[in-house]
Parts: structure tokens; sequence; C-alpha cells
């Protein structure tokens, strides 16, 4: 049983599907796009990466599961629910993914989550990804909140989330469950009309 709201929802259904899933520049060459079914083999690569399986428990068991994913990622859009992005060189190549995910209308809240290939690591990919992506939320989303957490143990997911302008506001302990075990996770957060 679906219960009325008090308050009108922050985002009204049906704003941002809309229209279609939108391209993200984000500046230094660096582009969000939809996903297109070529970019199946390089996501199914960049998941044998050991840091990326390290901080990801979902992992693909083959090309063809991966263009599912992107199938689910359309559906997502449709429906209002999420959205992801390839992180691309100018279009092109895929440096990484990042998501919005958990929307809730509601409140205006979404979680965001992100991963880059290993040659893309240490040169700010990741950063401007999620800053532009946020932008976009936060604007023509019309979200009020984007939040996102990584385990404590994952000091390079920190530096991201910071350099983004997420602000740390705490620690979740014993949150989510990793290969080796159960992890303390850290909460950050981007609202509207901070710096």
């Amino acid at each position: 049983m679906r219960f009325p709201l008090s308050t009108p929802p922050t985002i009204t259904a049906g704003t941002i599907a809309a229209g279609p899933q939108p391209t993200i520049p984000a500046g230094a060459g660096v582009v969000l796009r939809p996903w297109e079914a070529a970019d199946a083999p390089t996501v199914f690569a960049a998941y044998q990466d050991p840091e990326i399986q390290r901080w990801h428990t979902r992992r693909p068991v083959s090309e063809e599961q991966v263009r599912e994913w992107f199938a689910h990622y359309r559906r997502a859009w449709a429906r209002e629910t999420g959205a992801s992005w390839a992180v691309t060189r100018g279009g092109g190549e895929v440096l990484g993914r990042m998501a919005v995910g958990g929307w809730d209308f509601a409140d205006g809240v979404a979680g965001c989550a992100y991963w880059v290939v290993p040659a893309a690591r240490g040169a700010g990919v990741a950063p401007r990804a999620l800053r532009a992506v946020s932008a976009w939320a936060l604007a023509e989303g019309r979200f009020h909140r984007l939040y996102l957490d990584h385990s404590t143990r994952n000091h390079a997911s920190c530096r991201v989330a910071v350099k983004a302008g997420f602000r740390l506001e705490g620690t979740k302990r014993s949150d989510a469950v990793h290969a080796d075990g159960r992890h303390d996770m850290r909460l950050h957060a981007r609202v509207r009309g901070d710096d």
C-alpha cells in the first residue's frame, strides 16, 4: 500500500525520462555518454582488474551479461530509477563507469558509484567525471542531495569523493560485505548549494 506524501515531491515523476539520457562533458577531453553494445568487451576486461574486483562485489561473468547490464541501465533510465554512463575519452575509449542510482524523487536523493580502468587512474578522470555528473544531477536532474559510500580501506575512492566536492559525513560501522569480510564504510554527500 502506498500512502500519499504530506509534502510535494522534490522531483516530479516523468521529468527526467521525458528526454534521452544526456551526454555530459567533464572537461579535459572526458565525456560521459550512455553505454553502447560495443563497450561490452572493455567493461568485461575492466572487471578482471584486481582493484575493481576488490571494491565491487558484483561482477559480470561474460560479455553477454555486460550487454544485459546495459539493457538494465536503459530500462532504469526509462523507469526513472537510475542512470549509468560510460566515462570516455572524447566519447570513444572507455575509461570507466559513473552511476547515479537509487533515485528517490520524494526527497530528491540519489547515490553515486564509480570505477576507472587502471590506465586512467591518477589522471583526475574519476573526480572530473563525478563532478560533472553531480552538476547534472543537482541542476537538470533536480536532485537536492547526492551521496556515496566506500570502504574505509579504499583511500583512492575517498580522494575522488573529496576532490569532487563530496563532504565526509561519517562512518557506517560494519555496513558492507567484501570478499575479505565486513567493512566499515565512509559516507560522503554533496548537497545542492555546496561550493
